[in-house]
């Protein structure tokens, strides 16, 4: 890693065969409003990944990421892992040191749908309440690394410390217990996004349905 601060960085770290929608709602929300593109966003959006090279999703895009893990900053605001079918794939172990780092900082740490497995295998769901694709594949992946399935919640998201891990139906939840850890907005605004999403122009904005 470098030796620069980005501490109001975002880093989405991307392996081959993430999933595209995931991300999506959390990048969005720290980098527009309702009305614009920001001027002046608390936080910068960056991508990392293994090389600089194009990361596949699983929707078939290629993304060209900002870093690579041996050009990524040493401080930053939150480390969000992204899901997908590449944390099956042993490149996926790189990224372990990189986790235990941030936490170390003090940084964020998301993880959604495989990422939170593969939190369980190296042991860092032991200490914090969490959820992911169930328990039993938390179990699956962690083994004898993973020790704390009474800390599992049942839950689409789960936030506990700086630790926020989701399932991969969880993107809404997941982004919104973000957006509350990175004060972002203000609770009212990142509870009003989440609702909009969730439940649809129609119900929110009081117009009769078709």
């Amino acid at each position: 890693m470098t030796n620069v601060l980005k501490p109001n960085e975002v880093l989405f770290l991307l392996l081959d065969d993430y999933a595209d929608h995931e991300p999506a709602f959390l990048s969005e929300a720290l980098r527009c409003d309702e009305r614009a593109v920001k001027t002046a966003p608390k936080y910068l959006n960056k991508t990392v990944a293994p090389s600089l090279a194009a990361v596949r999703s699983c929707g078939g895009f290629h993304t060209l990421p900002d870093y690579a893990f041996d050009t990524m900053p040493d401080d930053f605001a939150a480390l969000i892992l992204i899901g997908g079918f590449g944390w099956m794939n042993p490149e996926a172990d790189r990224v372990a040191p990189i986790v235990e780092k941030a936490l170390a900082r003090g940084a964020a740490v998301g993880a959604i749908c495989n990422a939170a497995s593969f939190l369980a295998k190296h042991g860092f769901l032991n200490q914090v309440r969490h959820t992911g694709n169930g328990l039993e594949q938390l179990k699956l992946w962690g083994g004898d690394r993973y020790t704390n399935a009474a800390g599992y919640v049942n839950a689409q998201a789960v936030r506990d410390g700086k630790t926020v891990t989701a399932n991969g139906s969880g993107y809404l939840e997941f982004t919104r217990e973000l957006l509350l850890l990175l004060e972002n907005d203000t609770p009212e605004n990142i509870e009003r996004f989440y609702r909009f999403n969730k439940e649809g122009f129609v119900k929110l904005m009081g117009m009769p349905a078709e």
